[in-house]
């Protein structure tokens, strides 16, 4: 068993606690005693909070995200290779430990698109639309990508829905994705 490095350990306490309860409001006093880190040395990892709060969603990310895509082996159409990202949301947003999109959430709060975080976080979402480009080219439809914008704005609409409603979106996700879909 591997020992988590001190920068290990702000990263997994940072991504944790940034989507908990927000960029914000946890503070590097905070973050750094619920890590175990002293601030000197989160100081001398990060030079400051943004950077660290961009790397939590550089490093993080990827996990982040990866529960909400097919396997690139799955036997799925890109119909329904679409509907399965629609569907995870759908299945997420009814857990009690979902607290919406990260990326979404810290480019909300930091309210900059030159942040270091935010530039991070749209780095995703481009990710995320230029997969729902790529089906919807392998659908043939007429504008790829516009409908790729068109469906990740209902991914961060629904995620945004589901915490401000605090319940499940009980499939209405993968039901505007389908319509989008039917219109297209």
């Amino acid at each position: 068993m591997t020992v988590p490095t001190t920068r290990d350990r702000l990263l997994r306490t940072a991504a944790d606690l940034f989507y908990r309860e927000g960029v914000a409001t946890v503070g590097v006093e905070r973050l750094c005693q619920t890590a175990g880190v002293s601030k000197r040395s989160m100081y001398l990892l990060f030079a400051t909070k943004e950077d660290l709060v961009a790397e939590t969603l550089r490093e993080h990310g990827p996990e982040i995200v990866a529960g909400y895509f097919p396997t690139a082996d799955a036997d799925l159409s890109p119909r329904e290779r679409i509907r399965y990202v629609f569907e995870r949301l759908d299945e997420q947003s009814g857990t009690p430990d979902f607290h919406g999109c990260p990326f979404v959430n810290t480019a909300v709060e930091t309210r900059d698109p030159d942040h270091p975080a935010t530039v991070v976080a749209r780095g995703f979402k481009d990710q995320l639309a230029a997969y729902f480009a790529a089906q919807a080219a392998g659908l043939g439809v007429a504008d790829p990508e516009a409908l790729a914008v068109q469906l990740t704005m209902v991914f961060d609409g629904a995620a945004v829905r589901a915490v401000m409603r605090g319940e499940s979106l009980d499939g209405a996700a993968a039901r505007t994705a389908d319509a989008l879909l039917a219109a297209a």
